[in-house]
């Protein structure tokens, strides 16, 4: 069965270290941070390293390097730097710079910067950005030609892109490190409207096999066995599990038993 990995959306009222606590209490093999550098210190470093130490829990990716148009590499650097002083396998991208050279030439340049720890810098695509297509993301990924670039996979932006479960199965594996998993209503929102777009997203998704999309078929045009991060970002989920530990329970406890079930 995939390791599984709770996603920081699952609680974003918590910071770093409650992330842990809660990844940890949920039973989870792996966890995700999120990281804002400007607000990131060398001692929350060593508090989150210890923590990770002591849950024995796996860092799978920290986020989000968030590419628009005139930005600067740096804090995205560091983004990455504070990833690999915690081990992080990937780090998560996503672009709303329309030109796709831009972003193609800002993400070579964070894989470069990776080469040290071997971070795989994935790119994440969604209608919410401005890589809204499967193969828009595929496109940059060509132009970038670097080992650790890497697609990160979301179901709610597959389905809501249109991207279908054998388009997935003919990305190249080396491409695919981990994936996120959810399910989510079967009904799209308007794609005109960013803001039901965005309330979609971090509001409405739904534990696995409890939602509409074909997410058996999705499960199984991936990679077998890479790890998967939880991304269930869910107002349902928070106002029933207002305890971190307890929403954590919850969603390893729904999401390993849907595996089992397909498995």
């Amino acid at each position: 069965m995939n390791r599984i990995s709770f996603a920081s959306g699952i609680v974003p009222e918590c910071g770093p270290l409650e992330t842990i606590q809660a990844a940890a209490a949920g039973g989870f093999d792996a966890t995700g941070l999120w990281v804002e550098p400007e607000k990131w210190t060398a001692q929350l470093t060593r508090d989150a390293r210890r923590a990770l130490a002591d849950s024995g829990l796996e860092l799978l990716d920290v986020e989000v390097i968030w590419i628009k148009p005139g930005d600067s590499l740096d804090p995205h650097k560091a983004v990455i730097d504070i990833g690999a002083a915690l081990g992080a396998k990937n780090v998560l991208c996503v672009s709303s710079d329309p030109d796709a050279g831009r972003t193609a030439g800002h993400l070579s340049a964070l894989c470069e910067h990776a080469e040290g720890c071997a971070m795989r810098v994935a790119l994440e695509f969604g209608i919410f950005t401005e890589v809204k297509s499967l193969r828009a993301a595929l496109s940059i990924l060509d132009a970038v030609a670097h080992p650790l670039r890497a697609l990160l996979v979301d179901p709610i932006h597959v389905d809501r892109s249109g991207t279908t479960a054998d388009d997935i199965a003919a990305v190249p594996r080396a491409l695919l490190p981990y994936a996120q998993f959810c399910d989510a209503p079967a009904k799209r929102p308007d794609p005109a409207d960013f803001n039901a777009i965005i309330a979609d997203a971090v509001d409405l998704r739904e534990q696995c096999g409890e939602g509409g999309l074909p997410l058996e078929d999705l499960y199984r045009a991936l990679p077998k066995g890479i790890p998967l991060s939880i991304e269930l970002r869910s107002k349902r989920l928070r106002d029933s599990f207002p305890d971190a530990g307890d929403r954590a329970k919850a969603v390893a406890t729904a999401t390993r038993q849907w595996l089992a079930s397909v498995c």
